[in-house]
């Protein structure tokens, strides 16, 4: 069993924010696979498949994103997954717009819905998978990160974040197949949605 989790606010206020890349992300996996979140559950949206003979579920927290742990945690615990089967996807301020970035572990960075996952579940090594929207203005702190977050994508950015979107479905779906995350890191690190 795989456990794919992507990081969001619910609500269409938020439905194209920067913040909700990680929705973004499983929601378009599902819809390549013909799925839908209809379930209601750990306080979570969830929808699940099978793929060459893994089962895996999908999960949008509905908690919001500074309470993504509360989720986090009951999802671990219904699915019994091993943090070697989970998959978290969300959004970067550190990253440039267009590049990607898969890791086996590590802090939570800016990012408070990591943050909360993390302090509320003791737990540091599952997989991740960032979407990076960094820009010149949030570099050089001209505008505020939360404001930002927010926001709208612009019109502008919209086709590379579409090409972002398309790079974590494959990921996504070398990750439930059991591809080796090491294989899958090599492709999306060096991965640029600009060109």
């Amino acid at each position: 069993m795989k456990l794919i989790i992507g990081l969001g606010n619910p609500g269409s206020k938020y439905k194209n924010t920067y913040h909700n890349l990680g929705f973004m992300a499983v929601d378009a996996f599902a819809k390549a696979k013909k799925q839908l979140f209809l379930k209601s559950e750990c306080d979570s949206k969830t929808a699940k498949g099978k793929l060459n003979g893994e089962e895996y579920v999908l999960a949008k927290p509905q908690t919001y994103m500074n309470l993504s742990g509360t989720a986090f945690k009951k999802l671990v615990k219904k699915y019994n997954v091993s943090e070697d089967d989970i998959l978290v996807i969300y959004d970067d301020a550190d990253i440039p717009t267009g590049h990607m970035r898969a890791r086996y572990e590590g802090s939570a960075g800016t990012h408070n819905g990591m943050r909360n996952i993390i302090e509320e579940n003791n737990m540091e090594h599952f997989k991740r998978l960032r979407i990076g929207f960094q820009t010149e203005e949030l570099k050089n702190k001209e505008v505020a990160l939360l404001d930002f977050v927010l926001s709208p994508i612009d019109y502008e950015t919209k086709p590379i974040f579409d090409k972002c979107i398309k790079e974590a479905v494959s990921a996504i779906e070398d990750f439930v197949k059991g591809e080796p995350f090491d294989k899958i890191m090599a492709r999306v690190n060096v991965f640029d949605g600009t060109k």
